[in-house]
Protein backbone atom coordinates (compact mmCIF):
# COMPACT_ATOMS: atom_id res chain seq x y z
CA UNK A 1 0.00 0.00 0.00
CA UNK A 2 1.27 3.60 -1.16
CA UNK A 3 2.40 5.75 1.75
CA UNK A 4 0.57 8.97 1.43
CA UNK A 5 2.43 10.81 4.30
CA UNK A 6 6.13 9.56 6.06
CA UNK A 7 6.65 11.12 9.70
CA UNK A 8 9.97 9.81 10.79
CA UNK A 9 11.61 10.20 14.26
CA UNK A 10 10.29 14.08 14.47
CA UNK A 11 11.80 15.98 16.88
CA UNK A 12 10.61 19.54 17.83
CA UNK A 13 11.96 21.28 20.34
CA UNK A 14 11.17 25.44 20.98
CA UNK A 15 14.24 26.52 23.56
CA UNK A 16 14.27 24.08 26.59
CA UNK A 17 10.92 23.09 25.68
CA UNK A 18 10.38 19.62 23.20
CA UNK A 19 6.82 20.03 21.87
CA UNK A 20 7.18 16.77 19.68
CA UNK A 21 9.12 13.21 21.10
CA UNK A 22 10.53 11.68 18.10
CA UNK A 23 6.86 11.16 16.64
CA UNK A 24 7.12 8.30 13.54
CA UNK A 25 4.20 6.86 12.13
CA UNK A 26 2.76 6.62 8.43
CA UNK A 27 -0.46 7.23 6.49
CA UNK A 28 -1.32 5.14 3.38
CA UNK A 29 -3.50 6.56 0.88
CA UNK A 30 -7.00 6.24 0.53
CA UNK A 31 -7.04 6.23 4.87
CA UNK A 32 -9.76 8.10 6.30
CA UNK A 33 -7.17 8.75 9.23
CA UNK A 34 -7.57 10.22 13.14
CA UNK A 35 -4.93 12.22 15.19
CA UNK A 36 -6.21 12.61 18.40
CA UNK A 37 -5.04 14.31 21.85
CA UNK A 38 -5.55 16.53 24.62
CA UNK A 39 -4.70 20.24 24.47
CA UNK A 40 -1.22 20.75 24.19
CA UNK A 41 -0.47 17.57 22.93
CA UNK A 42 1.85 18.09 20.52
CA UNK A 43 -0.95 17.66 17.43
CA UNK A 44 -1.08 21.52 16.09
CA UNK A 45 2.80 21.46 15.91
CA UNK A 46 2.93 18.45 13.81
CA UNK A 47 0.11 19.47 11.33
CA UNK A 48 2.38 22.68 10.97
CA UNK A 49 5.33 20.79 10.46
CA UNK A 50 3.54 18.45 7.47
CA UNK A 51 2.50 21.57 5.99
CA UNK A 52 5.49 22.86 6.26
CA UNK A 53 5.09 26.04 8.60
CA UNK A 54 7.26 24.77 11.00
CA UNK A 55 10.33 23.00 10.49
CA UNK A 56 11.24 19.98 12.71
CA UNK A 57 14.77 20.11 14.82
CA UNK A 58 15.34 16.16 13.92
CA UNK A 59 13.40 13.89 11.62
CA UNK A 60 11.45 13.61 8.16
CA UNK A 61 8.18 14.24 6.75
CA UNK A 62 7.24 13.30 3.62
CA UNK A 63 4.06 14.07 1.90
CA UNK A 64 3.08 11.58 -1.32
CA UNK A 65 7.26 11.27 -1.08
CA UNK A 66 7.97 14.59 -1.25
CA UNK A 67 10.18 15.69 1.43
CA UNK A 68 8.37 18.72 3.03
CA UNK A 69 11.91 20.88 3.40
CA UNK A 70 14.32 19.48 0.38
CA UNK A 71 10.93 19.92 -1.90
CA UNK A 72 8.62 21.63 -0.13
CA UNK A 73 6.87 22.96 -3.81
CA UNK A 74 6.22 19.47 -4.89
CA UNK A 75 4.78 18.59 -0.86
CA UNK A 76 2.79 21.23 -0.86
CA UNK A 77 0.90 20.95 -4.30
CA UNK A 78 0.13 17.34 -2.29
CA UNK A 79 -1.50 18.79 1.04
CA UNK A 80 -4.66 20.74 2.01
CA UNK A 81 -4.74 21.95 5.28
CA UNK A 82 -8.22 23.68 7.17
CA UNK A 83 -6.84 25.05 10.21
CA UNK A 84 -8.63 25.37 13.71
CA UNK A 85 -8.82 29.27 13.44
CA UNK A 86 -10.51 31.05 10.94
CA UNK A 87 -8.62 33.07 9.02
CA UNK A 88 -10.09 35.01 5.84
CA UNK A 89 -9.84 38.20 3.48
CA UNK A 90 -12.46 40.75 4.31
CA UNK A 91 -11.75 42.62 1.12
CA UNK A 92 -12.99 39.51 -1.41
CA UNK A 93 -15.74 37.11 -1.84
CA UNK A 94 -15.99 33.69 -1.63
CA UNK A 95 -15.20 32.77 -5.43
CA UNK A 96 -12.92 35.28 -5.59
CA UNK A 97 -11.15 34.37 -2.41
CA UNK A 98 -11.08 30.76 -3.94
CA UNK A 99 -9.46 31.77 -7.71
CA UNK A 100 -7.01 33.87 -5.74
CA UNK A 101 -6.09 30.94 -3.76
CA UNK A 102 -6.19 28.82 -7.06
CA UNK A 103 -3.57 31.18 -8.27
CA UNK A 104 -1.08 30.93 -5.16
CA UNK A 105 -0.31 27.00 -6.71
CA UNK A 106 -0.49 28.53 -10.26
CA UNK A 107 -3.54 27.01 -11.55
CA UNK A 108 -5.68 29.34 -14.17
CA UNK A 109 -9.05 28.65 -15.29
CA UNK A 110 -9.84 26.79 -12.42
CA UNK A 111 -13.91 27.43 -12.43
CA UNK A 112 -15.48 24.53 -13.17
CA UNK A 113 -13.79 22.59 -9.94
CA UNK A 114 -14.48 25.98 -7.99
CA UNK A 115 -18.22 25.56 -9.18
CA UNK A 116 -17.68 21.76 -7.58
CA UNK A 117 -17.06 22.63 -4.59
CA UNK A 118 -18.95 25.20 -4.14
CA UNK A 119 -21.96 23.04 -4.97
CA UNK A 120 -20.49 20.15 -2.57
CA UNK A 121 -19.98 22.56 0.53
CA UNK A 122 -23.37 24.17 -0.53
CA UNK A 123 -21.63 27.22 -0.49
CA UNK A 124 -23.32 28.08 -4.12
CA UNK A 125 -25.77 30.66 -2.88
CA UNK A 126 -23.02 32.56 -0.83
CA UNK A 127 -20.28 32.73 -4.14
CA UNK A 128 -20.75 36.57 -4.55
CA UNK A 129 -20.98 37.33 -0.86
CA UNK A 130 -18.09 39.30 0.63
CA UNK A 131 -16.43 37.13 3.20
CA UNK A 132 -16.73 39.23 5.82
CA UNK A 133 -20.70 38.90 6.11
CA UNK A 134 -20.99 35.12 5.91
CA UNK A 135 -21.44 33.39 9.77
CA UNK A 136 -18.57 31.63 11.33
CA UNK A 137 -20.17 28.32 10.33
CA UNK A 138 -20.19 29.26 6.20
CA UNK A 139 -16.79 30.97 6.37
CA UNK A 140 -15.33 27.34 7.79
CA UNK A 141 -17.12 25.87 5.08
CA UNK A 142 -14.95 28.25 2.70
CA UNK A 143 -12.07 27.13 4.48
CA UNK A 144 -12.37 23.94 3.53
CA UNK A 145 -13.18 25.24 0.06
CA UNK A 146 -9.88 26.88 -0.03
CA UNK A 147 -7.92 23.12 0.83
CA UNK A 148 -9.55 22.18 -2.12
CA UNK A 149 -9.10 24.19 -4.48
CA UNK A 150 -6.33 22.61 -6.13
CA UNK A 151 -7.25 19.08 -5.92
CA UNK A 152 -4.50 17.97 -3.23
CA UNK A 153 -4.74 14.06 -3.10
CA UNK A 154 -3.72 14.85 1.33
CA UNK A 155 -6.20 16.22 3.20
CA UNK A 156 -5.75 17.16 6.61
CA UNK A 157 -8.67 18.39 8.77
CA UNK A 158 -7.87 20.61 11.90
CA UNK A 159 -10.85 20.92 14.27
CA UNK A 160 -13.32 21.12 11.05
CA UNK A 161 -16.48 21.14 12.65
CA UNK A 162 -15.56 23.33 15.72
CA UNK A 163 -18.37 26.00 16.19
CA UNK A 164 -20.53 24.24 13.10
CA UNK A 165 -23.75 24.04 13.67
CA UNK A 166 -25.49 20.21 13.28
CA UNK A 167 -26.62 20.87 9.73
CA UNK A 168 -23.58 22.38 8.42
CA UNK A 169 -21.74 19.47 10.16
CA UNK A 170 -23.70 16.84 8.51
CA UNK A 171 -22.98 18.96 5.21
CA UNK A 172 -19.50 19.09 5.34
CA UNK A 173 -19.07 15.17 6.73
CA UNK A 174 -21.07 14.04 3.37
CA UNK A 175 -18.59 16.17 1.14
CA UNK A 176 -15.59 15.31 2.82
CA UNK A 177 -16.75 11.20 2.73
CA UNK A 178 -17.31 11.50 -1.01
CA UNK A 179 -13.86 12.92 -1.53
CA UNK A 180 -12.29 9.76 1.17
CA UNK A 181 -14.29 7.56 -1.20
CA UNK A 182 -13.04 9.00 -4.71
CA UNK A 183 -9.36 8.26 -3.42
CA UNK A 184 -8.45 11.81 -1.21
CA UNK A 185 -6.40 10.58 1.82
CA UNK A 186 -8.12 12.23 4.93
CA UNK A 187 -6.46 13.34 8.27
CA UNK A 188 -8.61 14.34 11.21
CA UNK A 189 -7.91 16.02 14.42
CA UNK A 190 -11.27 16.56 16.40
CA UNK A 191 -12.49 16.56 20.08
CA UNK A 192 -15.91 15.66 19.41
CA UNK A 193 -14.45 11.69 19.71
CA UNK A 194 -17.22 10.49 18.13
CA UNK A 195 -16.59 11.68 14.92
CA UNK A 196 -13.52 10.16 14.45
CA UNK A 197 -15.30 6.71 15.89
CA UNK A 198 -17.40 6.98 12.53
CA UNK A 199 -15.45 8.20 9.99
CA UNK A 200 -11.80 6.97 10.81
CA UNK A 201 -10.61 3.72 9.90
CA UNK A 202 -7.10 4.02 12.26
CA UNK A 203 -6.38 6.30 14.96
CA UNK A 204 -3.08 7.61 16.33
CA UNK A 205 -2.99 9.16 19.71
CA UNK A 206 -0.54 11.89 21.06
CA UNK A 207 0.13 12.87 24.69
CA UNK A 208 2.56 15.53 25.83
CA UNK A 209 4.63 15.10 22.73
CA UNK A 210 4.96 11.31 22.30
CA UNK A 211 2.91 8.90 20.56
CA UNK A 212 0.77 6.49 23.07
CA UNK A 213 -1.33 4.89 20.37
CA UNK A 214 -1.70 3.83 17.14
CA UNK A 215 -4.17 1.04 15.23
CA UNK A 216 -7.40 0.44 13.68
CA UNK A 217 -10.35 2.11 15.48
CA UNK A 218 -12.17 -1.13 16.16
CA UNK A 219 -8.61 -2.49 17.44
CA UNK A 220 -8.60 0.39 19.90
CA UNK A 221 -12.15 -0.12 21.27
CA UNK A 222 -11.35 -3.79 21.98
CA UNK A 223 -8.18 -3.42 23.28
CA UNK A 224 -8.53 -0.70 25.53
CA UNK A 225 -12.42 -0.64 26.66
CA UNK A 226 -15.05 -3.13 27.69
CA UNK A 227 -18.37 -2.86 27.59
CA UNK A 228 -21.01 -3.14 30.03
CA UNK A 229 -23.78 -5.19 30.83
CA UNK A 230 -26.66 -2.79 32.75
CA UNK A 231 -29.09 -4.58 34.50
CA UNK A 232 -31.82 -4.00 36.51
CA UNK A 233 -32.47 -7.39 39.23
CA UNK A 234 -34.95 -8.64 41.78
CA UNK A 235 -34.98 -11.43 44.54
CA UNK A 236 -31.59 -11.61 45.56
CA UNK A 237 -28.60 -9.56 45.90
CA UNK A 238 -25.80 -9.46 43.32
CA UNK A 239 -23.59 -12.61 44.08
CA UNK A 240 -20.27 -12.30 45.54
CA UNK A 241 -18.44 -13.80 42.52
CA UNK A 242 -19.80 -11.00 40.37
CA UNK A 243 -18.88 -8.34 42.63
CA UNK A 244 -15.53 -7.44 41.40
CA UNK A 245 -16.96 -6.62 37.73
CA UNK A 246 -19.28 -4.00 38.84
CA UNK A 247 -18.44 -0.64 37.18
CA UNK A 248 -21.20 1.44 38.71
CA UNK A 249 -24.34 0.72 40.73
CA UNK A 250 -26.88 4.20 40.35
CA UNK A 251 -29.21 1.96 41.83
CA UNK A 252 -30.07 -0.63 44.34
CA UNK A 253 -31.37 -2.35 42.21
CA UNK A 254 -29.89 -1.68 39.05
CA UNK A 255 -26.24 -2.44 38.13
CA UNK A 256 -23.42 -2.05 35.45
CA UNK A 257 -20.85 -4.81 34.70
CA UNK A 258 -17.76 -4.94 33.35
CA UNK A 259 -17.86 -7.39 30.32
CA UNK A 260 -14.47 -7.83 28.49
CA UNK A 261 -15.89 -10.81 25.88
CA UNK A 262 -19.44 -11.22 24.93
CA UNK A 263 -19.09 -14.81 25.44
CA UNK A 264 -18.93 -13.98 29.28
CA UNK A 265 -22.55 -12.72 28.99
CA UNK A 266 -24.26 -16.29 29.78
CA UNK A 267 -21.73 -17.15 32.31
CA UNK A 268 -22.95 -13.99 33.54
CA UNK A 269 -26.29 -14.26 33.68
CA UNK A 270 -25.89 -18.18 34.59
CA UNK A 271 -24.31 -16.83 38.14
CA UNK A 272 -27.31 -14.45 38.58
CA UNK A 273 -30.10 -16.99 38.13
CA UNK A 274 -27.85 -19.35 40.30
CA UNK A 275 -28.40 -16.60 43.02
CA UNK A 276 -32.47 -16.11 42.90
CA UNK A 277 -32.16 -13.21 40.78
CA UNK A 278 -34.34 -12.09 39.17
CA UNK A 279 -33.44 -9.99 35.50
CA UNK A 280 -36.34 -7.23 35.61
CA UNK A 281 -34.09 -5.22 32.57
CA UNK A 282 -30.80 -6.09 30.72
CA UNK A 283 -28.89 -3.68 28.04
CA UNK A 284 -25.37 -4.37 26.45
CA UNK A 285 -24.04 -1.22 25.57
CA UNK A 286 -20.69 -1.05 23.35
CA UNK A 287 -17.77 0.95 24.68
CA UNK A 288 -16.97 3.76 23.18
CA UNK A 289 -13.74 6.12 21.77
CA UNK A 290 -14.04 8.52 24.52
CA UNK A 291 -13.61 5.83 27.08
CA UNK A 292 -10.68 4.50 25.39
CA UNK A 293 -9.07 7.70 25.34
CA UNK A 294 -9.50 8.57 28.72
CA UNK A 295 -7.90 5.54 29.18
CA UNK A 296 -5.01 5.58 27.02
CA UNK A 297 -4.07 9.01 28.40
CA UNK A 298 -4.42 7.90 31.95
CA UNK A 299 -1.98 5.18 31.00
CA UNK A 300 0.57 7.45 29.25
CA UNK A 301 0.32 9.69 32.43
CA UNK A 302 1.21 7.00 34.61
Amino acid sequence: MSIAIDIDSVVKRYGSFTALHGVSFQVHEGEFFGLLGPNGAGKTTLISTIAGLVRASSGTVRVMGHDVVADYRAARASLGVVPQEIVFDPFFTVRETLRITSGYYGIRRNDDWIDEVLAGLDLESKADENMRALSGGMKRRVLVAQALVHRPPVIVLDEPTAGVDVELRQTLWQFVRRLNESGHTIVLTTHYLEEAQEFCGRIAMLNQGRLVALDATRELLRAFSAGRLVLRISGAPLPASLEPLVIEAPGRDRIALRVDRYDAVEPMLAMLREAGCRIEEMELLHADLEEVFVSIMRESRA
